[in-house]
């Protein structure tokens, strides 16, 4: 048994004074109090839901695209010992080949193997996001033109038969061909994503009462929201359930815009992502991101051309970040943990304290600096 004081951020979506009991793997209690029984130390202590990223390509020098089970293992440790203790790695627009190679590979190395910390790995990785294949070529962003395909139910379901049921959001340009058909079918079985699209205001509102109620990295390879011109962005936020995608690691949004973001969606629909890729954790150099070169110069990764290429940062620092620009910290931890938890069905599971909940657990210190980890109640940093 261990007894965690401090500010807990409880089920309320809030920080409250108060002790976490945790017994085995689970959180057994938790027990509000007045804040001035607690100690100062206590006082200075964060105690959060372990973070949740459902998108993201790599780090620690590997990409989950590289279809290996060392890729796998370290991409899943490196993310742990940083506070994100669920994942959801994203492919990147590659062969059908090579895509359900990656797939096999997750799937078996997720269902065998143990981390060195003694986690067993099917308990951090979660799921698989499939960004691509199905997008528009002219918002391609960083993904590879050649590997583009248009919207193939029958494609995905061979996809998902490699993964052993592991995907769980497609990233999808609903205005290609067979988008709209592909979202209708496969609803229930995926989470359709509105991704590296033209779409405009029409298309993205079909496509949301179609079945797709995520939006990929809003803003990012989509039309602007203008007034006359509102597309992707202004439909989903006029639907008012659709989450949506935001990298907060100061290079891709303005901070005046992360923060307006926030007020007009609403925390509920707000989902943070690192969208990181295996420079993360690196040092400057040259890197790869789906098999193209990416150059690194501290947190920018950029193609040649000067395409933004993912992030280097990861999702502790985006939702670090994201506090710094001004997004109330409740809200930017709850982007980071509920919400992404919910987005992906785990919201039962994890990204929430609560009494009978695994117990993944941060430490943090008033400034957010991250002081230890727990996973399913076991101490992997700290």
């Amino acid at each position: 048994m261990r007894l965690i004081k401090g500010m807990i951020y409880t089920d309320k979506m809030c920080f409250e004074p108060g002790s976490l009991i945790v017994e085995g793997d689970r959180i057994e209690k938790i027990d509000r109090c007045e804040e001035e029984t607690l100690t100062e130390k206590e006082r200075g202590t964060y105690v959060l839901p372990g973070l949740v990223d459902t998108h993201f390509h790599g780090c620690a020098g590997y990409d989950f695209c590289d279809g290996t089970a060392e890729a796998v293992r370290a991409i899943a440790a490196y993310e742990l010992t940083h506070g994100i203790t669920t994942i959801c790695p994203a492919t990147m627009t590659l062969s059908e080949e090579e895509l359900t190679n990656i797939c096999a590979v997750c799937y078996e190395t997720v269902e065998k193997q143990t981390l060195e910390c003694g986690i067993p790995l099917k308990d951090v990785l979660r799921g698989i996001y499939l960004e691509g294949p199905f997008i528009s070529m002219e918002k391609k962003g960083a993904q590879n033109l050649a590997y583009i395909h248009k919207p193939d139910m029958e494609m995905l379901r061979r996809l998902q038969q490699a993964a052993g049921g592991m995907i769980r959001i497609v990233a999808i340009a609903p205005e290609t061909e067979g988008a709209m058909a592909c979202i209708r079918e496969g609803r229930e079985d995926f989470r359709f994503s509105i991704a590296h699209t033209c779409a405009d205001y029409e298309t993205a509102k079909e496509a949301i009462e179609a079945g797709a109620r995520h939006v990929t990295h809003l803003y990012n390879a989509m039309p602007p929201f203008t007034h006359r011109q509102p597309g992707v962005i202004g439909a989903a936020a006029e639907d008012g359930q659709t989450e949506v995608e935001l990298i907060c690691d100061g290079i891709h949004i303005h901070p005046s815009v992360v923060k307006s973001t926030f007020k007009l969606f609403g925390v509920e629909q707000m989902i943070l992502i690192s969208d990181s890729m295996m420079a993360t954790g690196m040092e400057d150099g040259e890197y790869a991101l789906g098999g193209q070169p990416v150059t690194v110069r501290g947190n920018r990764a950029v193609l040649k051309d000067g395409t933004i290429a993912g992030s280097a940062t990861n999702l502790y620092d985006c939702m670090k970040t994201a506090i710094q620009m001004g997004v109330p910290k409740e809200e930017a931890v709850r982007a980071a943990s509920f919400n992404p938890a919910k987005a992906v069905g785990l919201e039962k599971e994890c990204g929430v304290l609560a009494p009978g909940r695994k117990a993944d657990i941060l430490l943090a210190d008033r400034e957010f600096s991250l002081l230890e980890v727990i996973k399913s109640g076991c101490a992997v940093k700290g």
